[in-house]
């Protein structure tokens, strides 16, 4: 008996040791009403996201079981956060919202997440923040109020420096971002070193920015390459969509999407800037379209460009087959 009692008690004393971590959850649970000493089950939720990511393995996913403000999180491996329909709520009043650092290899989801600054307060770093990862996914999300100086102010951000990320946004809205004074906008891609990106804007709504959609190949050896479809960028202080490079390959192409009522509706800036249109229109803007430096834009017959106060031209026109 004596040595069954000193068992037990070696046993209790390891459980209860800090060097000692409980199984991760594939899945766990966060709610308004939450406890971060919690388990992160959907019984016993925690708070934060930030309280719920060190409870989740790897490839898991973290749920809402309603709506709430979560905190800001840094990201540093493979995993999926929010639900949708949009529940979920992130308050980044002087931080960022959401910082992804992850492994080359890992696959990072934000799906129905609503990332804001205080209204009024323009103190939001950046709303999602990529420094790393093999591919970032935000669905269905509104993102909004990041009004910081340079090198901040951005809705959503990628800013790798070596390495290929790829982003994909679907059915979401960034407004509200960067301010007429700096580079910040609603999405702007800016790897450098020997960084590149693979992005791609489906059901984009890109409103009331400085910037609309900032792809910029200009600080790096590598590569940014994008579709834009089915988006609108509109009604934002400097350029709608602005491509630039100084010689790597800067590449967009953007079909069946409204550029309205910017500064430029579309800007193609340095050589190795290259951007092909389709079904699309731009409408409203000071310049329609607008190529400085060597940059290219090669029009399909199919687009609309009227309206402007400087209408401009592409470099070249292709006819549809």
């Amino acid at each position: 008996m004596k040595n069954l009692m000193i068992l037990v008690g070696a046993v209790l004393a390891l459980a209860a040791s800090p060097g000692v971590v409980s199984a991760q959850a594939t899945r766990t649970w966060v709610s308004g009403v939450g406890d971060d000493v919690n388990p992160c089950s959907r019984t016993a939720p925690c708070k934060t996201f930030a309280g719920a990511i060190s409870k989740t393995a790897a490839g898991g996913e973290i749920n809402v079981l309603d709506p709430g403000g979560f905190g800001t999180v840094t990201i540093t491996k493979s995993i999926t956060i929010g639900t949708d329909p949009a529940m979920g709520g992130i308050l980044n009043a002087a931080s960022n919202g959401v910082i992804v650092n992850a492994a080359a290899t890992d696959v990072v989801t934000l799906r129905g997440l609503v990332i804001s600054a205080p209204a009024g307060a323009s103190t939001g770093l950046n709303g999602v923040r990529i420094l790393n990862a093999a591919t970032v996914n935000i669905e269905n999300s509104y993102i909004y109020g990041n009004r910081a100086l340079a090198p901040n102010g951005n809705g959503i951000v990628v800013q790798n420096t070596s390495g290929t990320v790829r982003l994909n946004v679907t059915d979401t809205l960034v407004s509200e971002n960067g301010s007429a004074s700096t580079d910040g906008g609603g999405i702007v891609v800016i790897p450098t070193g020997t960084g590149g990106a693979i992005v791609n804007l489906e059901r984009v709504i890109a409103i009331d920015n400085s910037r609309g959609v900032r792809l910029d190949a200009s600080g790096t050896s590598g590569s940014v390459k994008t579709t834009i479809t089915n988006s609108n960028i509109s009604s934002n202080t400097l350029a709608g969509i602005h491509n630039v490079s100084n010689g790597s390959v800067a590449s967009t192409y953007i079909s069946d999407t409204i550029s309205a009522n910017n500064s430029g509706g579309l800007n193609s800036i340095g050589a190795g800037s290259v951007v092909t249109i389709n079904r699309s229109s731009f409408f409203g803007n000071n310049t329609g379209l607008q190529v400085v430096s060597g940059g290219l834009i090669q029009s399909y017959s199919n687009n609309s460009v009227n309206g402007n106060s400087v209408d401009g031209a592409p470099t070249s026109t292709i006819t549809p087959k």
